[in-house]
């Protein structure tokens, strides 16, 4: 009752506000996407399909863009939030401070198959292959937009691009100049605020910025305390110079320091073979970026960047230090008439330090990795304006497997100027992690009937273990029906080879203290598997000052272990992800002063742990008393008093994520 009445009174207010009288939209700092036309949406330049400008509307790909606006309306506080508006992405919280985000199945805490980029830098970790969702962050008022591709895109990003790639795009410093501050507090953030300052000196504008916040605990299942809250302090800079009219420089530069509070059953040989711990985890890191791009034409232009990230992470079972050096050469030019080549070549070089713990530990304890790799991409004009050919491929040489090739082909048919139809081919690799070439790992302890009284699950890695490899298919339609509404339809079927099983070894006993008898669980590549689905994006503008947004996603999983396996748990990831997913979002502009914005999600069970359905309700309210100033008040999960949103597994403690309110100031001069 509570959900139909709050539903129909979200909706009560949206239509009434509809009809409002019409006026001007409040002005913003810079040009924002979110309060563009559907045509201008469309026509959005987005780099991430063929690392070079072309339009949204005429991109073969199934991408999609989340911009400023919707980001700041959606009232979300995280960069792992706000992901939540892309279809076809399944974006569970875990608790206070991680995520499990992926795209089209396989997700988890340390879900290996989707590439995370920020400006470029890769922040996909090579040691469980992943990424860590609670040191990813910036301003996210520096934030222009965040490009989505659902499916592969490992022909120009490279291994790890398996099910996706998720490009995260700032501002130039041209558009945040001037004085930006907010600050934030509520139910669950303690204290959210920020501060940044644009200038510009000659021809290199720049800008500077300081952040902090700190999280309140969530909930324990079943009530109480989950432990987990976190705080972060972070500052960083970018600066971009016109060395000359058609060259350009740009330095980014960011650092963070903070601590997580985690509560964690890890795995001991005494009775009750698992202990609780609970305690505060420093964590802290920066990088600093460079690139240089010149155009030496409308249709040619090369550049170079060039990064250093450093980190340092800890938890309650591993220690890890980590520096990271990448460089990459990007050519864009015209052979010959009807073709548009990008071609690149690249290094990476990783090197990290960890430390041993009674849960985890490592053969080698420091390791420096390789990544060698060239790229080129070829867009072919068929038929102009309205066949396109698009023929990659990436080579890379790793110090795991040596030579991985991942070609793609993709077409794209644009019968009128409102219809485009795109279909892609494509084969990825997922290159082995440190985890499944170096690790020993206690996976569970128990008690045993005769001597030596305790049992104990060992993961293991082994240096045999290969790349899992992907062949994929997709199709899809895009079309404007009217001046008002966009349709996006994208359908996909994925064939998996070699993923990752843990095969039972000969036990062997170990002599403590205390005595073991330890099974191990052996990573090896023999499982195999066939997803497919379907992802639907409609926009429609009701009126100008009135936009509804809408997604849907069905996905279907189906492993198979082969002849040789004997993994008991290998089917598990089938559960892993949802099946459905909805998503509806309103923007409403009551007056020029005045916005009123909903958010709906609603998420189908997970099979494995059986967690239950949830929709999710938030809503926001923004008001503008000047030019420079937005104050609003965000309700988030008005639904439920509280839900969980994935299961407990290795190493991993979830949460239930209850109701919560925050209030926000934004102050610009």
């Amino acid at each position: 009752m509570f959900r139909t009445s709050l539903a129909v009174l979200l909706l009560a207010a949206t239509t009434a506000g509809a009809n409002a009288q019409e006026s001007a939209k409040p002005p913003t700092q810079a040009e924002d996407l979110g309060s563009a036309s559907l045509e201008d949406l469309l026509g959005t330049e987005v780099t991430s399909v063929s690392k070079r400008e072309e339009r949204l509307a005429n991109a073969a790909a199934a991408i999609y863009v989340i911009t400023q606006e919707d980001i700041r309306r959606s009232g979300a506080t995280t960069i792992a939030e706000a992901l939540r508006m892309a279809p076809g992405l399944n974006v569970a919280r875990i608790n206070g401070h991680d995520w499990a985000i992926s795209s089209r199945g396989f997700n988890s805490f340390f879900a290996n198959k989707l590439l995370v980029l920020i400006d470029g830098r890769s922040v996909y970790t090579p040691l469980f292959s992943g990424v860590f969702w609670d040191v990813q962050d910036t301003l996210l008022e520096d934030i222009y937009r965040i490009e989505v591709i659902r499916g592969p895109g490992a022909a120009l990003w490279g291994a790890n691009a398996v099910n996706g790639v998720i490009n995260i795009i700032t501002h130039n410093a041209k558009a945040t100049q001037g004085l930006l501050a907010t600050a934030a507090t509520g139910t669950d953030e303690r204290f959210l605020g920020g501060v940044r300052y644009g200038d510009t000196v000659g021809k290199t504008a720049y800008r500077a910025f300081a952040k902090y916040f700190d999280r309140d605990d969530l909930f324990a299942p079943g009530g109480g305390s989950g432990g987990d809250g976190y705080r972060i302090a972070r500052g960083g800079f970018r600066s971009d110079t016109d060395l000359r009219i058609d060259e350009t420089l740009t330095v980014t530069g960011e650092f963070y320091d903070g601590s997580t509070t985690t509560r964690l059953g890890v795995p001991t040989p005494a009775a009750p073979f698992t202990r609780l711990t609970e305690d505060d985890y420093p964590l802290s890191g920066g990088h600093l970026l460079a690139r240089w791009n010149r155009r030496s034409s409308a249709t040619s232009q090369s550049s170079v960047r060039a990064y250093f990230d450093r980190t340092e992470r800890e938890s309650p079972v591993h220690r890890e230090a980590r520096n990271t050096v990448d460089v990459e050469f990007q050519r864009q030019q015209v052979p010959a008439s009807r073709h548009d080549l990008v071609w690149g070549l690249g290094y990476r070089f990783t090197q990290d330090r960890l430390q041993n713990s009674p849960t985890i530990r490592w053969v080698d304890r420091s390791r420096g990795d390789h990544l060698f790799s060239a790229f080129a991409q070829d867009d072919i004009t068929l038929q102009p304006e309205r066949l396109r050919l698009t023929l990659g491929t990436r080579l890379e040489h790793n110090d795991y497997t040596g030579f991985e090739i991942q070609p793609n082909v993709r077409f794209l048919w644009t019968p009128t100027e409102t219809q485009s139809v795109w279909g892609a081919a494509s084969r990825a690799v997922r290159t082995p992690s440190r985890f499944e070439h170096t690790v020993r790992a206690v996976y569970s302890a128990f008690p045993l009937p005769g001597p030596p009284g305790v049992g104990e699950a060992l993961v293991v890695g082994t240096p045999d273990y290969g790349s899992e490899e992907l062949i994929a298919y997709e199709l899809g339609y895009r079309t404007q029906l009217t001046p008002r509404f966009s349709l996006d339809l994208a359908s996909f079927y994925n064939d998996y080879d070699d993923l990752r099983t843990l095969e039972p070894g000969k036990p062997f006993f170990e002599p403590g203290p205390p005595p073991r008898a330890v099974t191990p669980l052996i990573a090896r590549n023999r499982l195999s598997g066939r997803t497919y689905g379907a992802e639907l994006a409609a926009n429609w503008s009701v009126t100008d000052r009135w936009r509804l947004s809408f997604s849907y996603s069905a996905l279907r999983v189906g492993l198979r272990p082969d002849a040789n396996s004997r993994d008991p748990l290998a089917r598990v990831p089938e559960g892993d992800t949802p099946e459905h997913q909805l998503h509806l979002r309103s923007y409403l502009d009551l007056s020029s002063r005045l916005s009123f914005d909903v958010l709906l999600y609603h998420v189908s069970r997970l099979e494995t742990g059986n967690i239950p359905a949830y929709t999710r309700a938030d809503a926001r309210i923004g008001w503008r008393p000047s030019r420079n100033m937005e104050v609003s008040l965000t309700f988030q999960n008005l639904f439920d008093r509280r839900h969980q949103e994935f299961p407990t597994t290795f190493l991993v403690t979830p949460s239930e994520i209850g109701r919560s309110v925050y209030g926000k100031l934004t102050w610009r001069r």
